[in-house]
């Protein structure tokens, strides 16, 4: 169809050059976007989904992801002798999102929902799409702020045998078998800009048509408009992601004080947050956008894919954490206890990046890496690979690190460590004497056998854990011990990655306007919507929830919209 201006219009046009009009339009092609269109498919509906980025990067962020998955009380963990219930895991969420806005009633109804979710259904549905699970739980978020603080009590962090690939697969296959019926259809390098109300009611979505990119996945694909485009629908599902990519965004909403001035982005710059001001116009309230969630051990990724590309560090819990003079950070402040706590910290001292300072012993066993890429061996479900990794000397993701990564320093001495962290920052801010005492004296507590250090308490109390004790906590041992060497700084950077604020949602996903009444015709859902009613986090993430709410806060927009029309 050409347009009154001249300009070729794209998407779904009649015989008489109208809008076809789908049952469902689905705005974002990131996990939540395909488990809504999938639901919505499944229900008997005409779909049509729209991304701005290439067909490449079908799936958004969840493929790069290592597909960590909250659950409760589950198979895997009962198999470690963790004793977990739904009653713990939702006291654990709430402590942690500490819900105090009166626009948070409806996120809390999410949670209590979605906790639900984790200790009943939620296995066994992913089991039924042939989904399967990493034996060994993690533990993220350790807390250390007492029994109502911050924090996962028991480990919950499974890991999608897999990872994000895996997560991603079941439900591309559906709506691949539903695009070869004629009933779904993708329709990328469409760019939504604007929803169409009729009557009173959201009855499509308008856009950009952008120029064929034959970008890779994740790479920043061009924005250059090649026409236009309108689909009308009875439904539409705004699944277009968070900020993160969007480090303008990121600052302006930065909650108090100051922003970084320096940040990597842990997601691809398609993760711009433009659409969400286009449900705004139409009437539905965005809420919570001060709400974040980034990383503080951010890492240069040697071989970047996407602008400022950065890898975030999972650590174990032995290195020293430092800020960027040099100091320790106070506890509970222990490498994966508290990241928001931790992150926090670090910018109240005035800069932007802080330090671990470990062996090569402890790398080798503690680091591990974010994201599929970083993990071959996961991703592959390769078995033998995944042994490897385990085994001294291994040449694995972290080793690759070590030698190619411009934040990874080594030396023999802390005096000659202390030269190359300040050669790296430029200043003079680490003194080689206050690093030698400062490992010397950790070290005397590890020696003692027993030790006041809260930090040695917590390394004693992780390796009770069978996951921890083999994969993840380095037997405890002196830091200059010659054995465990050289001595390893990393440098750490802010990494963007998560909103936790987000379009406001009802419990069926319905957008709500200012007032709290559905926009007729509009729903939300994934990380545009907060993965739930504007918020289901609150001010603190447990991990593992992110994919987990872009699966069930998916599932249930699609299954709302697909009913409603």
């Amino acid at each position: 169809m050409i347009s009154d201006d001249g300009i070729q219009i794209g998407g779904y046009t009649g015989a008489a050059g109208t809008p076809v009009k789908a049952d469902v339009v689905v705005v974002g092609a990131g996990l939540a976007g395909l488990v809504a269109a999938a639901q919505a498919y499944a229900a008997g509906r005409r779909v049509v989904v729209l991304d701005q980025e290439p067909a490449a990067s079908v799936g958004g962020q969840a493929p790069w992801s290592f597909g960590g998955l909250f659950l409760v009380n589950s198979p895997e963990q009962r198999r470690l002798g963790v004793r977990d219930s739904e009653e713990l895991a939702l006291a654990d969420w709430l402590s942690s999102a500490a819900f105090d806005r009166p626009e948070d009633t409806l996120a809390r109804d999410w949670a209590q929902a979605y906790v639900h979710f984790a200790a009943g259904e939620k296995r066994s549905w992913l089991a039924s799409l042939g989904i399967g699970l990493f034996p060994f739980v993690q533990w993220a978020e350790r807390g250390g702020y007492g029994p109502d603080g911050h924090g996962n009590t028991v480990p919950r962090f499974h890991v999608v045998w897999g990872t994000g690939p895996a997560l991603v697969a079941p439900f591309l296959a559906k709506l691949r078998e539903g695009e070869a019926s004629g009933r779904v259809s993708f329709l990328f390098r469409h760019r939504a800009t604007e929803l169409v109300t009729t009557a009173g009611r959201v009855s499509g979505v308008r856009g950009e048509v952008l120029e064929p990119s034959a970008a890779a996945r994740g790479v920043a694909s061009s924005r250059r408009q090649s026409g236009a485009f309108e689909v009308w629908a009875a439904a539409v599902v705004v699944t277009s992601g968070g900020i993160g990519g969007n480090h303008s965004t990121v600052r302006r909403q930065w909650p108090g004080g100051r922003p970084p001035l320096a940040m990597l982005s842990g997601v691809p710059a398609a993760v711009d947050g433009e659409f969400l001001p286009a449900v705004a116009r139409a009437g539905g309230r965005l809420i919570n956008g001060d709400r974040m969630w980034h990383y503080p051990e951010g890492i240069h990724n040697y071989a970047p894919v996407w602008p400022q590309h950065g890898i975030r560090i999972l650590p174990g819990p032995s290195s020293l954490w430092l800020d960027a003079t040099g100091r320790r950070l106070p506890a509970p402040l222990f490498p994966g206890f508290d990241s928001l706590g931790a992150l926090r910290h670090i910018l109240s001292t005035g800069r932007d990046y802080s330090w671990f300072v470990l062996n090569k012993t402890i790398a080798l066993k503690e680091f591990a890496l974010s994201g599929s890429e970083q993990n071959p061996d996961l991703t592959g479900k390769d078995v033998r690979l995944l042994a490897a990794r385990l085994k001294p000397g291994s040449d694995g993701p972290v080793q690759r690190f070590l030698d190619h990564g411009v934040d990874f320093l080594q030396d023999a001495t802390p005096a000659g460590l202390a030269a190359r962290m300040n050669a790296l920052t430029g200043g003079k801010l680490i003194d080689g004497a206050e690093l030698d005492s400062l490992i010397r004296s950790r070290d005397r507590q590890f020696a003692s056998g027993l030790g006041k250090d809260p930090q040695l308490a917590a390394i004693r109390a992780a390796r009770r854990f069978t996951t921890d004790r083999i994969m993840r906590v380095a037997p405890p041992h002196r830091m200059l011990d010659a054995r465990h060497g050289p001595l390893v700084a990393v440098r750490l950077s802010v990494l963007t990655r998560k909103s936790l604020g987000g379009v406001h949602t009802d419990l069926d996903s319905r957008v709500l306007d200012s007032a709290g009444l559905p926009v007729p015709g509009l729903y939300a859902a994934g990380e545009a919507a907060g993965f739930g009613g504007g918020g289901i986090h609150g001010y603190r993430a447990l991990e593992g929830t992110f994919l987990g709410g872009c699966l069930f806060s998916g599932r249930s927009a699609g299954r709302a919209a697909a009913q409603a029309v």
